[in-house]
């Protein structure tokens, strides 16, 4: 192999830029205001939620119902009110028309305000209510266990990831309960309220302390799932933020660095790399420069956009994977993020089939009016680098190595020795090796001198 150690860098006609296809930004956070198509796909998942609470809700009444008629009655015969069908009546049918508004999605923010209002004032309606149904004093309601129930509406707003729902839920039952118990000790009499917890427990009386008790746990258990629905909706927004931002960068990316990113076990930083047989395959556009300066920016862009189309594919089937877009040249490895055997014969099979792609692609243009543009490609192989570098804050996936170097120069070469495509004698014999068959015998042209090569260079004519 030619001594290429005076000229270990790529020739200053490749762009020195960073790529933004290989590059890896570490410090990206969420901004300050989500962008509209993250707010709409947190949007729906709020919607999805506000039905998800209807069918909860639903589901509360319909068990309620079945359990109130399959239970015994322990009230009088001759009860004049029982209110537990008539709140449970009003309830099924308000869940309903909640959950057809949920389904339209017209379940605004007044109308979530108004569903707790209406939660809360039936729940507690029907406790209150216990003490005609059971003709015994109000303070009779303050023991029932259907209280707990308040827990229930309350830990069905969590489902909305919306902190302000459930302190709504929060301080409305709160509020409800201090009104029961103070209407409680109003009609009963402070004669009631007693200090004795065995004698609250066996009588009618009042505890005040209990009932204080009663309210705290709700503000507690409101407090503690709105800190929680809080954090757990600022990582709702950073995940979906960074769900949106990864399925956007990872068309920047090509598969394989995606998932050496991905799949890796800890953070990858600058500086980690491993060594990797591998080949590196240079083409470009003949004529580039001199169509870009007598055709419009878009038709350029345009050009290059159907090229690339034309010709990616071709080099991703055969294991290619894209390094850098250079204008009109692309860089691909062959077996250096995806460790292979057979990388030479890989790299020369997808040259075979990126000129047949290329002649393809003429032909339409041609057809179109437009002129045809040729396609030159280079092939080198050996020894590299495969690795991160950078800084923390901005990394590139890359190959480093002499293969690299004499890759770029063959490419350039190509125009002096008037070929379309060519690689050195090592990596034919390499290709061979691996298992790769020529479509036809191949010219071998011995001792060619290389721009920026010392030494002269056995070649072989994969294209003329």
């Amino acid at each position: 192999m030619p001594d290429l150690r005076k000229t270990d860098t790529v020739p200053p006609t490749l762009p020195v830029n960073q790529p933004v296809s290989q590059t890896l930004n570490q410090s990206v956070s969420p901004p300050a205001r989500l962008p509209a198509r993250v707010r709409a796909a947190i949007g729906a998942q709020q919607d999805a939620s506000e039905r998800l609470i209807g069918w909860f809700q639903l589901a509360v009444v319909v068990i309620f119902g079945l359990l109130y008629a399959a239970s015994p009655k322990t009230y009088a015969a001759d009860v004049e009110f029982t209110p537990v069908p008539w709140a449970l009546g009003i309830y099924f049918a308000f869940t309903v028309i909640r959950l057809v508004l949920a389904y339209r999605g017209s379940v605004g923010p007044a109308m979530l305000y108004l569903s707790i209002v209406l939660d809360m004032c039936l729940l507690l309606g029907l406790i209150w209510s216990f003490h005609l149904q059971y003709q015994q004093p109000p303070s009779f309601y303050l023991k029932s266990p259907t209280l707990l129930y308040v827990f229930i509406f309350i830990a069905l707003r969590a489902l909305r990831f919306e902190a302000r729902y459930v302190v709504a839920a929060g301080l409305v039952a709160a509020a409800g309960w201090t009104g029961l118990a103070s209407y409680a000790i109003y009609t009963t009499g402070t004669e009631m309220v007693t200090r004795d917890y065995v004698y609250y427990m066996t009588n009618n009386a009042v505890l005040v302390g209990a009932e204080l008790d009663k309210i705290i746990s709700i503000l507690l258990v409101t407090a503690i799932i709105a800190v929680a629905i809080n954090r757990a909706r600022n990582l709702l927004n950073r995940s979906v933020t960074e769900g949106q931002a990864a399925q956007d960068l990872s068309r920047f990316f090509s598969p394989e660095i995606a998932d050496q990113i991905t799949a890796s076990e800890e953070a990858v930083s600058a500086g980690s790399g491993q060594a990797r047989e591998a080949a590196i395959l240079f083409c470009d556009i003949r004529g580039f420069t001199g169509f870009s300066n007598t055709h419009q920016p878009n038709e350029v862009i345009a050009m290059l956009a159907d090229y690339q189309r034309q010709i990616v594919p071709i080099l991703q089937k055969h294991g290619g994977t894209i390094d850098k877009f250079m204008g009109d040249g692309i860089m691909v490895t062959f077996g250096a993020a995806l460790p292979t055997e057979t990388y030479a014969a890989d790299a020369l099979r997808a040259v075979d089939e990126l000129m047949r792609g290329a002649d393809d692609w003429n032909a339409r243009r041609v057809a179109a009016g437009e002129p045809e543009l040729r396609v030159g490609a280079s092939v080198a192989s050996g020894r590299l680098i495969f690795g991160a570098v950078g800084d923390e804050s901005r990394l590139e996936y890359t190959v480093i190595g002499d293969a690299v170097n004499l890759a770029a120069k063959l490419e350039k070469a190509t125009k002096d020795q008037k070929v379309r495509a060519h690689t050195t004698r090592e990596t034919y014999e390499t290709a061979l090796a691996q298992g790769y068959t020529p479509p036809e015998s191949k010219e071998q042209r011995s001792a060619q001198a290389v721009d920026g090569v010392d030494a002269p260079m056995d070649l072989v004519v994969l294209t003329a």
